[in-house]
């Protein structure tokens, strides 16, 4: 990617990730609210920063249909605040056991696991809170919300973190299982951000089944680079501790088929992604230089 074209793609992931951040500011309660214990460690990881991946991809994805991107502001933070509550979930250690994520120290280290669980469990309600007050038909809400639970329940998130459990320290990575825990634990939600930005702006049926293609594509690419960061990162990069998907025995792409073709993977879905948004023209610029950048990031 051209230097000057990866300046523009920081700006916009910049500047949407501001006004995300101040959508989720304001639904929020604040810190010094009471109980004022449970406010400050829901804030602490969802303000620790992170890329705001998923809120821009559903609003890139909104603004290849629809230009009135207010319309989906709280279903953009609605998605930030479901993925964060699985960071926090992520990182206790009766999970993964990780004490840094976003380059600062976890949700369960400054506060304690019981804080940071229910931290965790209030940021997934209010997931469903926010998306509540969508300011889009009534209906669609009600079908996004059964969406929301299904994906992030035992048929999505849910199953991908029971298989990831399940599958630690197996003598033999199974590619199956590899894909069933990286499908639901990130390409799902990846995937369900495009798929709500595509019934928010009115997308047609065929638009809507070409950005699903997307979405599963980039998801999985994704998660491929990410279990490479895991082995070839530094924690200073990534802002969560590097080589703990080996200490820990994990079933991840680069076990089961190396790094180097783990690389191939990744980038035969992102150029899939990328052949499908070039039929949108320009709309789809910076759609296309995110996919782009996921083979390239390095945290």
């Amino acid at each position: 990617m051209a230097d000057n074209t990866l300046i523009a793609l920081k700006k916009d992931l910049k500047d949407k990730k501001e006004w995300v951040n101040i959508v989720l500011d304001r639904f929020l309660p604040r810190k010094d609210e009471y109980p004022k214990e449970i406010h400050k460690a829901m804030r602490h990881t969802l303000f620790a920063g992170g890329k705001r991946f998923r809120p821009y991809l559903m609003i890139r994805t909104f603004l290849l249909f629809s230009e009135d991107v207010e319309k989906i502001s709280y279903l953009a933070a609605a998605i930030e605040l479901l993925h964060t509550y699985s960071l926090i979930q992520d990182d206790l250690p009766e999970l993964d056991d990780d004490d840094t994520r976003r380059g600062r120290q976890a949700c369960h280290v400054v506060y304690g696991s019981n804080i940071a669980l229910l931290a965790s469990d209030a940021l997934l309600v209010n997931a469903f809170e926010i998306l509540s007050h969508a300011e889009i038909d009534e209906g669609l809400v009600i079908k996004m919300i059964k969406e929301l639970s299904l994906d992030a329940g035992i048929g999505g998130l849910l199953a991908g973190q029971m298989d990831d459990i399940d599958s630690e320290g197996l003598d033999k990575p199974d590619r199956k299982r590899l894909n069933s825990i990286h499908n639901n634990k990130t390409a799902k939600l990846i995937n369900l951000s495009i798929r709500f930005a595509c019934y928010a702006s009115g997308a047609s049926e065929k638009d809507l089944q070409k950005m699903e293609k997307v979405g599963i594509k980039l998801g999985m690419a994704f998660q491929i680079i990410d279990d490479v960061l895991d082995v070839e990162g530094s924690a200073g990069m990534m802002g969560k501790t590097a080589g703990k998907d080996a200490m820990q025995g994990k079933v991840t792409f680069p076990a089961v088929y190396g790094i180097e073709k783990s690389r191939e993977m990744a980038e035969k879905h992102v150029q899939d992604a990328i052949k499908i948004l070039n039929s949108y023209g320009h709309k789809a610029e910076l759609l296309i230089m995110l996919c782009e950048f996921i083979l390239t990031r390095k945290f």
